[in-house]
């Protein structure tokens, strides 16, 4: 376990924030992280774009999915099996998005450690034991983004920033909750999307905001710089217009 996260996660991520310390003007360590996300999002850029696939996908498909519901709504296994067999169809895998996630939340863990944690490890010291051959030593360690905001502290506007732009991309991403009907019976499976739509949407964004400013700026500026460029590849997706084959 310790191999996989040191080869995988904390050493790249520490290596590269090194190397943009070293780059940038004044070794701005909030500048070096916004380097190293967008490096990051760019390693995961066909995740990325398979999960965005997978949610268009799963809009267009939905009036299937609801005729299943309805016409199997007696017949669990079955409508399971039908369900699954659309997604095949269609080529979606539901759990894309899931996955991307899982990703993201160790090397999250690998930049608060390069920065929030001692013994030699965390910058602004430079830990030379893992750095790697080419990655130079570099002279100056600023933890000051653009001389106001610790990046080891905590930070409230970088925090709600976080938080704003992560509505956002939600709120682009989610298909807008549709009301249940007056004369529609309770349906537990519709109600609980809606409910996590409504989650997702509203509640999400507050998490994001606690957390990001209850760890330290550097966090919060990595969910900042990743839902701005979560923002953009929506639209840029939109705009070329991502074809979805639907099944015949």
């Amino acid at each position: 376990m310790s191999f996989i996260w040191h080869t995988f996660f904390f050493d790249p991520i520490y290596n590269s924030l090194v190397f943009f310390i070293d780059v940038v003007p004044g070794g701005d360590i909030g500048i070096a992280i916004i380097c190293t996300v967008v490096l990051v999002k760019l390693v995961l850029l066909p995740l990325s774009l398979k999960a965005t696939r997978t949610q268009l996908a799963m809009r267009a498909i939905e009036p299937e999915l609801a005729n299943i519901r309805k016409e199997y709504k007696d017949k669990r296994e079955v409508q399971a099996l039908k369900t699954m067999e659309l997604f095949k169809k269609a080529e979606v895998n539901p759990f894309s998005s899931i996955i991307l996630l899982f990703i993201q939340i160790p090397v999250i863990f690998a930049l608060y450690f390069s920065v929030n944690t001692g013994g030699g490890v965390a910058l602004p010291a430079i830990n030379t034991d893992i750095l790697y051959s080419f990655i130079p030593n570099p002279e100056t360690v600023t933890m000051i983004f653009f001389g106001f905001i610790d990046i080891a502290a905590k930070s409230l506007p970088l925090a709600i920033l976080a938080g704003v732009t992560q509505y956002i991309h939600t709120t682009l991403m989610l298909p807008k909750p549709t009301a249940r009907a007056k004369d529609a019976a309770p349906d537990f499976k519709e109600d609980f999307a809606r409910n996590m739509n409504l989650q997702m949407r509203y509640v999400m964004p507050i998490i994001i905001v606690i957390v990001a400013y209850t760890i330290s700026a550097a966090i919060a500026l990595y969910f900042f710089v990743s839902n701005i460029m979560s923002i953009v590849q929506e639209y840029v997706v939109r705009k070329k217009g991502l074809k979805v084959e639907l099944p015949k």
